[in-house]
């Protein structure tokens, strides 16, 4: 009893299962004692570039409450590019350990920006004085909103008017606009550890490339989620050669996933001798964001590369067939270069038109956009 009464449970870095970073046995007068303050919950745990986008609200949740222990919770794979963020005190992979544990402790907010059940019923189930964003409503079993602040992030996934016609909001606004905060251009946030940027110097190295040589990052992969998020193998083919012969200086790096290996690879053999590099598609996810931090621009689709640019500032221009053009902020750092068809956007598993709204993009807009933003640099 003597020993508990020198603690401080409500210090952020006290555990309670092992001594704290300092090793100190008494809280009593402790220079490094931080209150916890304000318990926030931030669930978000797909898709990867939607992660990386929701970050911009962790500058003004800790400007409104400078006093505040936020947790995250994500999914693995966008575990790695929340790592090492100084503004996020804990960090949680969802699993069942986790959601137990969270499920045993009492929040002050918990903000969910998942639609996805298992995301909006965990949320529902959690202890807090505040909610935000989605959850399960009891009688209905559906998702809804947890808060009048949420309703317009929930009519856009159930309103095609709204989402495809008429909202004119960034992403970012809308989830500022969910926990009643005002966005104003917040940027994302993404550290790099030194060693992936070591190694991203080193695999380049291995190409034949020197650091500060011109590097144009062509990213040919899309997720699958949609119909036509990215663009088709003669676009980029037709992109490359303007790209090789209209900025020689300049080195093409071809990114992807496994996915697009195979579509890398053949683009790369198209043409022999030249500056063309197919970077592979077996790297980590913080060694891909190294790979694109070295380069000059990146060409993407509507996807986490395009996401990984925005967050470490690289110009982007950016190829938008079914997605939703508005909802993306480049901070004035990017191009859109949008389908012209009328049926655009939708969110169709599949679609059969001919020409889809892919087709409709030429490898000209592309390229014009391209070199638009690289003279601005």
């Amino acid at each position: 009893m003597v020993i508990s009464s020198r603690l401080r449970a409500d210090c952020r870095f006290f555990r309670g299962d092992r001594p704290c970073v300092f090793k100190l046995s008494s809280c009593r007068r402790c220079r490094h004692f931080s209150p916890l303050g304000r318990r926030i919950l931030i669930i978000k745990l797909s898709a990867t570039g939607d992660v990386l986008r929701t970050t911009p609200l962790l500058f003004g949740l800790k400007k409104k409450y400078p006093l505040s222990h936020i947790t995250w919770l994500t999914d693995c794979p966008a575990f790695y590019l929340l790592k090492g963020n100084p503004l996020i005190d804990r960090l949680l992979c969802y699993n069942g350990e986790t959601s137990d544990y969270l499920r045993s402790r009492e929040f002050d907010l918990v903000a969910c920006f998942d639609k996805e059940e298992r995301a909006a019923a965990l949320a529902s189930s959690l202890r807090a004085r505040a909610k935000a964003g989605f959850g399960i409503d009891r009688h209905s079993g559906a998702v809804c909103a947890l808060n009048r602040a949420s309703r317009y992030a929930f009519l856009l996934g159930v309103c095609d008017d709204l989402k495809f016609r008429s909202n004119r909001k960034t992403y970012q606004e809308i989830i500022f606009e969910s926990v009643g905060l005002k966005y104003r251009g917040e940027e994302y946030i993404l550290p790099l550890p030194c060693e992936e940027k070591e190694r991203a110097g080193e695999f380049l190295s291995g190409l034949g490339i020197k650091r500060g040589d011109p590097l144009i990052g062509v990213n040919t992969g899309a997720g699958d989620a949609f119909a036509h998020k990215a663009w088709d193998e003669r676009g980029f083919v037709s992109l490359v050669e303007m790209i090789s012969g209209r900025m020689p200086e300049s080195s093409i790096l071809l990114l992807g996933g496994r996915k697009e290996a195979g579509l890398n690879a053949r683009l790369a053999l198209k043409f022999p001798g030249g500056k063309v590099y197919d970077c592979g598609g077996y790297h980590s996810l913080p060694r891909f964001a190294a790979i694109i931090g070295r380069c000059s621009a990146l060409v993407s689709g509507d996807t986490t590369a395009m996401h990984i640019a925005i967050a470490l500032r690289v110009p982007v221009a950016a190829v938008f067939g079914s997605t939703c053009e508005n909802e993306i902020d480049f901070y004035g750092r990017g191009a859109k270069i949008v389908s012209s068809l009328d049926c655009r956007p939708c969110y169709r598993k599949e679609c059969v038109k001919t020409p889809n709204c892919m087709d409709s993009i030429t490898a000209g807009e592309v390229f014009s956009a391209l070199s638009g933003l690289l003279k601005d640099q």
